[in-house]
C-alpha cells in the first residue's frame, strides 16, 4: 500500500483581512480612573506552510512590525498621543526592538479544529518559548485561525508602564485576541 503524500500547501496572512489585538488592564491605587488600553496591532506579516488535515506538520511565523500598534481607546487625542509615546519609547522601545516575531516548532490537534501551537516568541529582544490554542476553519482557499493567548511582560524585561508616580501602572498580564485570515499562495 502506497502511503498517500501530504497536501503541503503554502498561506500567507492577509493583514487586511485579519484582526491582532492587545488588552491590557490598569492596576495600582488609582486603577479605577486609569484606562485598559487596547492596542490594534496593524503591520503584521505571516505564513503559515502545512497540510491543514494534518495540523503536526504544519508551521506558522509571524512577524510584527512593533511601530505599528496603535492606541484603540476612546479619549482624548493628547492622551492617546502620550500612551503611544510611552508606549513606543518607554515600554516596547521600538528603536532598540523594531520587530515581534512569532516562530512555531510544534503544532499538534486538539479535536473540533482546535490546534495547539508550540513556539518562540521574540519580544522586546528576548527569545521564549510560547504556548497558544487557536481554532481553525479551512474554506476553499483561505485558512482562518482565530483565538487568544496571555504573555507576562516581566518575562521579556519590559517596564510596565505607569504614570502619576506609579499610583496608575499597567498590570503585567497582556491579553492578545487574533483572528488571522491567511490565503493560499499563488504558485
Amino acid at each position: 500500500m502506497i502511503a498517500k503524500e501530504a497536501a503541503v500547501t503554502d498561506y500567507l496572512i492577509d493583514p487586511g483581512m485579519s484582526r491582532f489585538t492587545v488588552r491590557g488592564f490598569a492596576g495600582g491605587l488609582l486603577s479605577g480612573l486609569g484606562h485598559n488600553p487596547v492596542v490594534a496591532i496593524r503591520d503584521f506579516s505571516g505564513e503559515v506552510h502545512g497540510d491543514p488535515a494534518h495540523p503536526e506538520q504544519t508551521s506558522l511565523r509571524l512577524k510584527i512590525r512593533a511601530a505599528s500598534l496603535t492606541v484603540e481607546n476612546d479619549m482624548s487625542e493628547k492622551d492617546r498621543r502620550e500612551m503611544l509615546r510611552n508606549m513606543q519609547d518607554d515600554v516596547l522601545e521600538i528603536s532598540k526592538y523594531p520587530e515581534i516575531v512569532f516562530e512555531s516548532t510544534e503544532a499538534s490537534a486538539n479535536g473540533n479544529g482546535r490546534v495547539q501551537i508550540d513556539g518562540n516568541l521574540t519580544l522586546h529582544g528576548v527569545t521564549r518559548p510560547h504556548r497558544l490554542t487557536a481554532q481553525v476553519a479551512l474554506t476553499g482557499d483561505m485558512l482562518r485561525v482565530f483565538g487568544e493567548f496571555t504573555v507576562m511582560q516581566s518575562d521579556y524585561r519590559i517596564k510596565l508602564a505607569a504614570v502619576a508616580g506609579g499610583v496608575l501602572k499597567l498590570k503585567d498580564e497582556l491579553k492578545f485576541a487574533f483572528d488571522m485570515v491567511a490565503r493560499r499562495k499563488p504558485e
